[in-house]
């Protein structure tokens, strides 16, 4: 009969740990052949425990779930330690064919390194903090058919990075400061024109409160009808969210105007206490006026109230402005000293006005594209191309 994990019980169909446990319970050259072949698949030849210690702690298993809601009991606790136990013998055990032929054992992260009791104990604490499984690795996540999906591949753009709009950036901040205390936090909408860094700033602000219990989860604008489902996945979660829509639009009439006028509202079964909804959008009033809007309404006035009542339900509204010249010259100028480019400030300023000119105006995002091209020029030695 084959070993069969209790808690960790996601790991007896883990591929890796499947074929370790299969090979623990009868030794054989197939079976280890099939254990090394996995092992090489992954990467894990460098350090076995490393590797199984890894997928022990990512797991999303009842102990990580009860301590990231601080209700974890000793007995969980116990069958945690049993598992752990029963995954390092089964490795003990391939020294009967390795003797480091094939693999370096190597030793595990370091959340394991002192006794399995004083490990346990201490991940209660970690998976208070950084919640469990995939929310442990990302800080990102989709909503895609149903489902919260890590974006392993997430920007890792810093608020350094982001020059200017301080004023902007501290009521965003203060906002998530609200949220993550337990404090009532608003719905947040960031308007402006292109290039601002509406959603630098967004991705930027999940990075930075990573640490602290803030996840963000990115829904796109053709699935605002999925709002109160995705509220209601999160609510259970225990952690802080960001509900990111980009881009948002939408026309008189679409109903997924009033699906999301409802969630902002709070109505009943989509408020949620661990969530803020922010959205980025070019234009303060998000749904599209045309003049047949208002030549078929039968009071102007009502027409242009309906257009308002959408955006009026973002408690916090951020208007990121037009970037003049001296602030897009100030946001070049530090780009450039984060960059160490080496031309003078005099030809600096020429050549991003240049680039300005020949790209469509000045913004952040333009302002980031000039630094970029002129450090890749500077270090080729040749002259930036506009």
């Amino acid at each position: 009969m084959l070993t069969q994990l209790r808690i960790l019980k996601n790991l007896n169909d883990n591929p890796l740990t499947a074929k370790l446990l299969a090979y623990y319970d009868e030794p054989s050259d197939g079976r280890a052949n099939a254990f090394l072949a996995e092992l090489y698949e992954r990467g894990g030849e460098n350090s076995l425990l490393k590797t199984l210690s890894d997928i022990v702690l990512y797991d999303e298993n009842p102990f990580s779930r009860a301590a990231a809601e601080g209700k974890s009991n000793r007995y969980l606790k116990s069958a945690f330690i049993e598992d752990v136990k029963t995954l390092l013998n089964a490795a003990a055990k391939t020294e009967n064919f390795n003797a480091d032929a094939y693999f370096n054992m190597g030793e595990v992260n370091e959340h394991f390194r002192t006794s399995l009791q004083e490990s346990a104990n201490r991940l209660e604490g970690f998976y208070r903090q950084y919640g469990y499984g995939d929310y442990v690795r990302y800080g990102a996540f989709l909503f895609k058919n149903g489902n919260i999906e890590p974006i392993a591949n997430a920007p890792e753009i810093r608020l350094s990075d982001l020059k200017d709009y301080a004023e902007e950036k501290s009521l965003i901040a203060a906002n998530i400061e609200n949220l993550l205390g337990g404090l009532p936090a608003l719905d947040m909408l960031l308007y402006g024109e292109r290039g601002t860094g509406k959603s630098s700033t967004v991705h930027a602000m999940a990075n930075r409160y990573f640490g602290r219990g803030l996840r963000i989860v990115e829904l796109h604008k053709e699935q605002l009808l999925s709002l109160p489902v995705l509220k209601e996945k999160l609510n259970a979660v225990p952690l802080k969210f960001i509900i990111y829509i980009d881009d948002l639009s939408l026309t008189e009439g679409d109903e997924r105007f009033t699906s999301l006028k409802a969630a902002l509202e709070g109505s009943f079964g989509v408020k949620g206490k661990n969530t803020v909804v922010c959205a980025t959008s070019n234009r303060r009033h998000i749904v599209k006026e045309s003049f047949s809007d208002r030549k078929d309404s039968i009071h102007e006035n009502e027409c242009m109230q309906e257009q308002l009542s959408l955006s009026d339900r973002f408690g916090l509204t951020v208007l990121f402005g037009t970037t003049d010249k001296k602030q897009y010259l100030s946001i070049v100028k530090q780009l450039a000293e984060d960059a160490s480019i080496s031309a003078a400030e005099e030809d600096l300023f020429r050549m991003a006005e240049q680039w300005a000119l020949a790209k469509g105006g000045r913004s952040p995002r333009r302002a980031r594209q000039f630094i970029d091209a002129l450090y890749s020029a500077e270090q080729r030695g040749k002259p930036l191309e506009f």
